[in-house]
């Protein structure tokens, strides 16, 4: 006799009802029970490669993917276009057979061998590039088919970013900088703690992969950072992109002397990451600098009146001798 478990919610004036079978909730209590004893021993690691990649209009690029769970035979190819929240299903592939959605018959082949008992290994080869082709590609491997009937999670990769470059070559960032923060930003309405936000803007390069972090007194910093989602493309010619980034720190901090700010911009050019970075000082020691030259500038100031002086008494004195 096959058990059921009730499960009722409401929304507005409806009660809802859906009956489980019991062995299912067993199943996923054991599931979780184990998850949290053994963490990531039942989870599947995923590999993409290569993270990201470059290539003209009319190549042709090989994304791989790859993990060690041998029963796990099944695996589906993605597609993230900028600007879309969903992701794209292109495919998968079962055991050695494949099958493409129909809108991407043309441009895309997912090849490979999920049988037998050693480590899984898959491509997806897309031929003829186009510039609507760049985009962010996703695999995920599972123990079989998804369905209705299959409780078995899919595992994704960490994704492989390609950009298909449109009529012109990489460009590194052209400039990098920090904007200061306002005199007039105040304390947090929620914590009443005295906050100072400073913005790095870096602009002018091609294409858009770029990955942007802070250091404090040259030391990794994560805490208050917030970048956006995704660079501005800019689409005034040349095309280029431009991201900024945002670091909320104490005033404490903001008014300490000596304290170092640095936003540093890693951007991909094709074949290796290249950093790029702007310094801001401390408002402290900047006003050290400023006061300290300030007073060099009053006493060179002083100097001159005072020889001018000594000078103009000589020719009165040289006057009244004559």
């Amino acid at each position: 006799m096959l058990t059921l478990f009730s499960l009722f919610w409401l929304t507005g004036n409806h009660i809802h009802h859906l009956r489980i079978p019991l062995y299912i909730i067993y199943r996923l209590h054991v599931y979780c029970s184990f998850s949290l004893l053994l963490g990531v021993c039942l989870g599947v690691e995923v590999h993409q490669t290569p993270s990201e990649v470059f290539r003209t209009r009319g190549d042709e690029v090989q994304l791989v993917c790859s993990h060690g769970k041998t029963d796990y035979t099944f695996m589906q190819w993605y597609q993230k276009s900028p600007g879309d929240q969903a992701l794209k299903r292109i495919g998968h592939l079962n055991y050695n057979n494949k099958e493409h959605e129909e809108s991407f018959k043309t441009h895309f082949n997912i090849t490979g061998d999920l049988s037998g008992s050693k480590p899984k290994n898959a491509s997806m080869f897309i031929v003829d590039l186009k510039p609507e082709h760049s985009a962010v590609y996703y695999c995920a491997a599972s123990y079989q088919f998804i369905s209705v009937n299959n409780y078995d999670p899919a595992y994704f990769g960490s994704g492989t970013k390609l950009t298909v470059l449109e009529n012109r070559e990489s460009t590194p960032p052209q400039e990098v900088k920090i904007l200061g923060p306002s005199e007039h930003e105040c304390r947090n309405s929620k914590d009443k703690k005295r906050k100072k936000t400073l913005v790095c803007v870096a602009s002018g390069f091609y294409p858009d992969h770029v990955e942007v972090y802070w250091q404090m007194n040259e030391k990794n910093v994560t805490d208050g950072v917030a970048t956006d989602e995704a660079a501005e493309r800019i689409e005034t010619p040349p095309v280029s992109y431009r991201i900024t980034s945002r670091l909320r720190v104490s005033a404490k901090d903001w008014y300490t002397e000596g304290q170092n700010f640095t936003c540093i911009v890693s951007f991909y050019n094709g074949k290796n990451n290249t950093k790029y970075s702007f310094t801001k000082l401390g408002v402290e020691e900047k006003y050290l600098k400023i006061t300290n030259n300030a007073k060099l500038s009053y006493a060179v100031f002083i100097f001159k009146s005072c020889l001018y002086g000594a000078f103009v008494g000589f020719l009165v004195w040289r006057l009244q001798v004559c």
